[in-house]
Formats: C-alpha cells, sequence, structure tokens
C-alpha cells in the first residue's frame, strides 16, 4: 500500500493514533504556523524511526487537515494532505478543538497538560 493509499483508505485510524498519542503526552504543544495569508494551529505526531510524522492542522473556518509527511530514500521530503470529513471532525475532543481554535485566533502557542486535552 502506497501512502497516499493509507492517507485516503485509513485517515481515521490515523487521526485516531495522533489524538491517542497527543493526549497521553504532557506537556502537549498546540503551535501556531503560517505562510503568506495562510494560518493555522497545528499538533503534530513525530515517528522518528520511520522518518514520518503525521499533523492535524486547523485553518479558518473550522477547516481540519490530516498532514502526513515522510522522507524517500533520497531524503527528499514529501507531504499528503487530506481534508476532514465531518465524521472524522467528530474524532477530535472537544477540548483539542477548543485549544487549537484558541491558538489560531491568539495566534500563539500554548503547551499544556494532554489531560486537558482530551475531555
Amino acid at each position: 500500500m502506497t501512502y497516499e493509499e493509507l492517507v485516503k483508505n485509513h485517515s481515521g485510524e490515523m487521526i485516531e493514533k495522533l489524538v491517542t498519542e497527543v493526549v497521553s503526552k504532557n506537556p502537549v504543544e498546540v503551535l501556531f504556523n503560517y505562510e503568506d495569508e495562510d494560518q493555522w494551529s497545528i499538533i503534530t505526531m513525530h515517528v522518528y524511526e520511520e522518518d514520518k510524522e503525521i499533523s492535524i492542522r486547523l485553518h479558518a473556518n473550522d477547516v481540519y487537515e490530516l498532514h502526513f509527511g515522510y522522507y524517500d530514500d533520497d531524503d527528499e521530503f514529501f507531504e499528503i494532505v487530506k481534508p476532514f470529513t465531518e465524521e472524522e471532525k467528530k474524532i477530535l475532543p472537544e477540548g483539542l478543538k477548543k485549544v487549537m481554535k484558541k491558538v489560531l485566533a491568539d495566534e500563539r502557542g500554548m503547551r499544556l497538560s494532554g489531560n486537558f486535552l482530551s475531555k
């Protein structure tokens, strides 16, 4: 299975895995980032031994995206982006959604306990 197929066909499982990882960490960092006119809040999980990362980004207008990044054999970085469906948005705990919205609105990252995000 290619990474594109993985993201397309198993995005819900990837989101659940990321959320489980994030809410079990202390502290958790929800970061703010931007490029040109686009701004987002982001949580990320790194899988260092496999040179992969999985992120959730929240953009304006409640647009969530799953980002899957990986390095190929030539150490070139690639990223696959998939917008969330309404069902995938329901996977996210309300605490995480609130914090990501606050980070985006304040344009400033936060560091807090993972327990807080799981509610």
